[in-house]
């Protein structure tokens, strides 16, 4: 692997020298910018491994800097500097998904040390999946398989089931390794926007393109390019989405010139695509493009084997940074995770575990300290336990659909609730809700 780059930003000129100064002399690739703006911008046209930025600055803080890189970028690891930190804000960035949050005057070691864990985290995320179950050890035959091509990739499976991951494994395993993984949400960015951020534009190709941009195709030129979300993409982008794939070549928003690529694309999704083909929503002929080779991830409680082994890792990684040092979980408490069926999936577990290290009073997480849902006392490895699926067969949007009215409507329709129920973000309910166009005089259709 190349050097590691980090990106500095800070609007104090002397912190910005000095933090390159350090951070140079270990070997690090360092870009330095004096505004969040200016930091954005650096993003979208060149990868950084971490992004280390001050808090406090004119014009856009590190907290919204922070929010627009998560959005852009999920792989990007920010570390937050401040000489104003208060736990609120050490909270909010965390919940944000700030790696560390670290307070002026910082130590020089503890620095180093805490970029040194970042990108610890960062190749093990690249490299470690953890499963026992013989579901998930077929997965991973298949990456090592489809890690060897050069052809497109299609993952599927529900939300929180790990197709980043997957995907991330692919690239690692590939001979493209060495080269930029770049993930984006097609679902995260408005749609006027998508062509711009996948494609670039010329300076002038419209309203507010003050100066040219690459695209993300360029961006990721050598490398893999992850679409998180496929289904979602426009109808007229996956007509150019389709042509960049099968001539190599892109052309940016507003120019003429046509800029080969060399691109490898992996696309996941949680929806039907061959049905969305059959209704018109997606076309058919970028179905197959992208389904030259195709990964299914199992849901959680499909590969309950698992379940054991990442309850031990979750304890471990967010006990790591937690003032509360807990040893293991309790038999009840254990028998409770086991049991329960995951409508979030793996993110949904590591999001239980979480929030368990952090109000466990114990060396041990015990059932008090589970989320509300996860501590009925009936199992419920079946979805017929916790909600009713709809009659007429399986169909995976029917069933989508099914158990967000079924949340909506016990929690009164309050979203922040129904996401809870459900495993999922505020955000992406609230998308879902859109999608389906689920208002509140709307009830659910089971039997």
């Amino acid at each position: 692997m190349g050097r590691k780059s980090i990106l500095v930003v800070d609007d104090e000129k002397n912190q910005r020298e000095i933090l390159q100064m350090i951070l140079t002399a270990e070997g690090y690739d360092v870009t330095t910018a004096s505004s969040g703006e200016a930091a954005l911008k650096f993003v979208k046209e060149k990868h950084f491994d971490i992004v280390l930025t001050d808090l406090k600055m004119t014009g856009m803080s590190g907290l919204d800097l922070l929010k627009e890189l998560v959005a852009f970028d999920k792989s990007i690891i920010v570390i937050l500097l401040t000489a104003h930190g208060t736990v609120d804000s050490a909270f909010e960035a965390k919940e944000l998904g700030a790696f560390a949050y670290l307070q002026k005057p910082y130590d020089r070691d503890k620095l180093l040390d805490t970029i040194e864990r970042a990108l610890s985290k960062l190749n093990q995320l690249d490299t470690e999946i953890i499963s026992a179950s013989p579901q998930m050890d077929r997965v991973k035959k298949l990456i090592l398989k489809v890690a060897r091509s050069n052809s497109t990739v299609l993952i599927r499976g529900e939300s929180g089931t790990g197709k980043e991951l997957i995907a991330r494994a692919i690239h690692q395993n590939s001979p493209r390794a060495n080269a930029i993984f770049q993930a984006v949400n097609c679902a995260a960015i408005n749609e006027n926007l998508l062509e711009s951020e996948l494609f670039g534009h010329e300076r002038g190709a419209f309203t507010g393109a003050v100066a040219e941009k690459k695209g993300l195709f360029e961006v990721a030129d050598g490398g893999t390019l992850f679409l998180d979300e496929i289904g979602e993409l426009d109808i007229s982008l996956q007509a150019k989405l389709l042509r960049a794939l099968q001539e190599k070549t892109i052309r940016r928003v507003g120019g003429t010139k046509e800029t080969p690529v060399d691109v490898r694309v992996i696309a996941a999704t949680n929806r039907d695509l061959l049905k969305m083909t059959q209704d018109g929503r997606f076309r058919e002929d970028l179905y197959y493009r992208l389904n030259v080779l195709s990964i299914e991830v199992p849901p959680l409680r499909e590969r309950r084997a698992d379940i054991p082994l990442l309850i031990d890792y979750f304890i471990k990684k967010h006990t790591k940074n937690s003032p509360n040092k807990i040893k293991g979980i309790s038999p009840e408490a254990k028998k409770l995770l086991l049991d329960y069926w995951y409508p979030g999936n793996v993110r949904q577990l590591e999001s239980a575990i979480e929030r368990a290290v952090l109000l466990a009073e114990g060396e041990f997480i015990q059932v008090e300290d589970l989320p509300p849902e996860m501590q009925k006392s009936e199992p419920t490895t079946s979805p017929d336990a916790v909600f009713k699926l709809p009659p007429n067969g399986i169909n995976f949007e029917e069933v989508e659909k099914s158990l967000i009215l079924q949340a909506m409507e016990r929690t009164d329709y309050n979203i922040t609730k129904a996401a809870k129920l459900l495993g999922l973000t505020f955000r992406t309910l609230q998308y879902r809700l859109e999608k389906f166009g689920i208002k509140k005089n709307e009830s659910p259709k089971h039997s």
